[in-house]
């Protein structure tokens, strides 16, 4: 939520953070700002819209000879869209020059301090009272140098950050702080970057430094240094990303949604490579190895996401119970910590989260290690923070999802989830039989999800032939409750079209008053135990004038005798269809977007990684 890059280097720093802010873009667009010293001056520029408003600004700015600055694209949170309002943000005397993600909370009162000591505000955000902070430490005290500074105004600040500051008067050196707000150092040759995402670092250097909650840093070529508040001095060596620069573009694709979702069969192929052991039955899950023991003898497990990684633990849910015999409570991540759940001594705690960033998802996992329970995570990227706060996890190994609304890294975690239930189940009653039947279908997944991406066209025109509508049910029942849901989400996300996704049973208990001929019902009506249930529900849609299109299994003659529209999908174990839906689900949703002329890459109001509760 936010994108930030800062540049310390022997290179020029205006087209390395102009290049790191498109890279970020997904995670916030609607202004966007940098600032650059060098000798010919300073270039300071804030634009309203995405990245390329500013880049207007600066485009005979790009030989400006500096090679320090730091560059900002916003995702609002105080203060409305304005040039303004858009960071970096400055102190009085334009001397101290900040950008910052995450909230801070007890703004008014710091701000109110600042003003009876005399400073002078320009912006409605809680991001500037930062900067005059600074300033006034360094008033107080003309010695302090930058990274004092900072250190000593942390202990006054409630509330989460990622900040990169640098001073005109003293460019020589980026300041770096972080609390519950991800921050990455790119460690590169005689220069360094700072990001809130490691994909606007690829191009210049895979060695990268990941900062924890409390710390701080300072970059100053050739070298860094990490220490706390306390002073403290933290010694951290470089880690190598495996991703590359070239999984993080578009290729062909004219939208980074359709690329991913036509990477849906590869993501589940990369995310159950070599964890599967056929011959006995079971997953291989490595990064669980440490905590085997503990597992063997958990009684419950608790599930805690937000969004779509949130259906993808519904799902799960649905698997673990039936497969491996172990309850499973689920909650949205932001409900945790305030609905004081009940943890007991013998219970483990996911986390799922793409960017294991959320801050919502985080502060269930502390609520979690709080009670002295097992948390363990699902995340894609290596190194996050969720990777680190948690005990033990899996990694989705999916490479980077830019598109806002998740769709590789949804089916990754359905996989992931697949494969604990296998692990888990092993342990206990579930027989060699059962496993080794469930891992060879999953084996053969992907082949069937690629068959529906080969209907593409088909579902792009049934997509085009519904765009109008605006008004949607998504309904399933059992495994395909949540990717109902799932459907629902996609659509209004991409299409801003209203939709709601059911429980199939539920929609005679109050949403079939909704019905009639301009309110269509997706259906997802599988061949399995739940059929011939779905098959009365659209039964009752019809029966009032409603319009269904219906995703059934390949075969079934019957469902074409009383749907407006089909759409089939390869026969599966029960608990994978849900892998398989998916593929037209996203699709659909997509080609609807398109055809309404939007930006599906970057929904209005929307980011990709929320680091604010």
């Amino acid at each position: 939520m936010c994108g930030i890059i800062g540049y310390i280097g022997a290179r020029k720093a205006i087209p390395i953070l102009i290049d790191g802010l498109k890279t970020l873009e997904y995670r916030g667009y609607d202004s966007a700002g940098l600032v650059s010293f060098g000798d010919d001056g300073t270039v300071y520029e804030r634009a309203v819209g995405r990245v390329a408003e500013l880049e207007k600004k600066v485009s005979d700015k790009f030989d400006f000879q500096s090679n320090i600055g730091i560059a900002h694209t916003r995702w609002a949170t105080h203060g409305g869209v304005t040039e303004s309002n858009a960071h970096p943000h400055a102190d009085c005397t334009e001397n101290v020059f900040l950008v910052h993600n995450g909230i801070i909370e007890n703004y008014k009162e710091l701000k109110a301090e600042l003003i009876e000591l005399g400073h002078k505000f320009r912006s409605e955000t809680d991001s500037e009272v930062l900067a005059h902070m600074i300033e006034q430490v360094k008033k107080d005290n003309p010695q302090t140098d930058l990274g004092e500074a900072v250190r000593l105004i942390i202990p006054r600040i409630k509330g989460t950050y990622g900040l990169v500051i640098i001073e005109k008067n003293k460019p020589n050196k980026l300041v770096v702080a972080r609390n519950f707000s991800p921050l990455v150092l790119g460690i590169g040759d005689n220069e360094l970057i700072v990001a809130s995402d490691a994909a606007a670092i690829l191009r210049s250097t895979a060695n990268v430094v990941y900062l924890n909650d409390g710390e701080i840093a300072v970059l100053e070529p050739p070298g860094y240094r990490i220490f706390n508040i306390h002073k403290e001095q933290i010694k951290r060596a470089p880690e190598t990303l495996d991703w590359d620069i070239e999984t993080a573009k578009k290729g062909k694709y004219p939208h980074f949604m359709l690329k991913e979702i036509y990477e849906e069969p590869e993501a589940v192929i990369n995310s159950m490579r070599g964890r599967i052991d056929l011959e006995n039955g079971t997953a291989v899950l490595g990064g669980l190895a440490n905590v085997e023991s503990r597992l063997a003898d958990i009684e419950k497990i608790h599930i805690g996401a937000c969004g779509t990684a949130y259906l993808a633990g519904l799902t799960g849910k649905y698997m673990l119970e039936e497969y491996a015999g172990l309850p499973v409570e689920i909650d949205f991540a932001s409900e945790i910590r305030y609905r004081k759940p009940v943890f007991g001594k013998k219970d483990a705690f996911i986390a799922i989260s793409q960017s294991g960033e959320t801050a919502d998802t985080l502060s269930g996992i502390y609520e979690a290690k709080q009670k002295n329970v097992l948390a363990l995570g699902i995340v894609n990227v290596v190194g996050s923070t969720i990777a680190r706060e948690t005990d033990a996890g899996v990694y989705q190994h999916v490479g980077p999802e830019i598109g806002v609304a998740s769709t590789k890294a949804f089916v990754s975690q359905l996989t992931i989830l697949a494969l604990m239930t296998v692990f888990l189940g092993r342990k206990r009653s579930m027989s060699l039989v059962i496993g080794k039947r469930i891992l060879e279908e999953l084996k053969i997944v992907p082949e069937k999800m690629q068959t529906m991406l080969d209907k593409a066209e088909a579902i792009k025109t049934l997509a085009e032939k519904y765009s109008n509508y605006k008004n949607f049910f998504y309904l399933g029942r059992k495994y395909n409750y949540p990717i109902a849901i799932e459907g629902a989400l996609k659509i209004k996300e991409i299409s801003y079209v209203h939709a709601e996704g059911y429980a199939s049973g539920e929609m005679k208990h109050g949403p079939i008053a909704l019905i009639d001929k301009d309110f269509p019902s997706i259906v997802i009506v599988p061949q399995d135990s739940v059929y011939e249930k779905n098959l009365s529900n659209i039964e009752e849609i019809k029966a009032r004038g409603g319009l269904v299109i219906a995703i059934a299994t390949e075969g079934d003659k019957k469902i074409s005798e009383i749907a407006d529209d089909v759409i089939y999908i390869p026969k599966s174990l029960e608990m994978l269809t849900p892998l398989i839906v998916s593929v037209p689900l996203h699709l659909f949703a997509y080609y609807v977007g398109v055809d309404k002329g939007l930006d599906v890459d970057k929904p209005r109001n929307l980011a990709k990684s929320v680091t604010v509760e």
